[in-house]
């Protein structure tokens, strides 16, 4: 490779060299979950400040083709993972499937009063008390999604004080022999909210896509959980099974 592999005579920027240059090496000579040298070689190698070396780095960052991980370095993404949504979807399940282990860490536990939304999703009175938990989901030590779950509080009294992170959907069914089942799926491509860009480690500008989905209990079709799932849109691909 040519130490001074850009042009400062051709009118473009060196960034947009470099960032082209960068993708045609990921593409060729790179593959998923390879570290790209320090920054610090590639400033040298490109005859550029850090400045001009990271800004071409970010091209491809907000292009999904790499990712900064902190304290680490740049690595190149991997493809898309074949996420499967039907009415039974575990989502430990569906990755260990594909021979990736999966880890869920809870964010916060609270209870509290249904707003009219999810009220409705529940079909409870507004108000009415709910566990909210939020969880953070990685796939072989990758950032995949961030989940919302809405659960009546009445129904399980102490759920606050036995969870601790394993699967909800297996701890329900071992724990009170509630079997889930998904009835509604609603997905849209968002712009990340609060702090679900930080927590999946994305730029705020890139989209997630946020799944809706109501589970209930097998046995008599009562709503047990009201799920909002923001998923990194560069890692997931969803596969609607009916």
């Amino acid at each position: 490779m040519s130490l001074y592999a850009v042009s400062r005579d051709n009118g473009e920027s060196l960034y947009v060299q470099i960032a082209r240059q960068l993708e045609q090496e990921v593409a060729t000579a790179y593959g998923p979950g390879c570290c790209l040298p320090a920054e610090g070689l590639l400033s040298v190698r490109f005859g550029v400040n850090r400045h001009t070396l990271r800004r071409a780095i970010d091209e491809l960052v907000e292009a999904g083709l790499l990712e900064r991980r902190h304290g680490r370095g740049v690595f190149v993404l991997d493809s898309q993972i074949d996420y499967q949504i039907g009415t039974g979807t575990r989502f430990t399940e569906n990755l260990a499937a594909l021979g990736m282990q999966s880890e869920n860490r809870i964010l916060c536990m609270q209870t509290l009063p249904a707003t009219e939304r999810v009220a409705h999703r529940l079909e409870l009175n507004i108000g009415e008390r709910v566990f909210w938990i939020e969880t953070l989901r990685t796939a072989s030590d990758r950032q995949l999604c961030v989940i919302s779950h809405f659960i009546p509080a009445e129904r399980f009294p102490d759920l606050d004080t036995r969870y601790h992170g394993e699967s909800l959907h297996q701890f329900l069914a071992a724990q009170y022999g509630c079997k889930l089942k998904r009835t509604e799926s609603l997905v849209t491509a968002v712009l990340p909210q609060g702090d679900d860009a930080k927590l999946l480690g994305m730029p705020q500008n890139r989209p997630v896509l946020r799944v809706k989905s109501v589970n209930v209990d097998e046995r008599d079709g009562s709503p047990i959980e009201y799920a909002i799932t923001r998923f990194r849109a560069d890692r997931i691909q969803l596969r609607i099974n009916p």
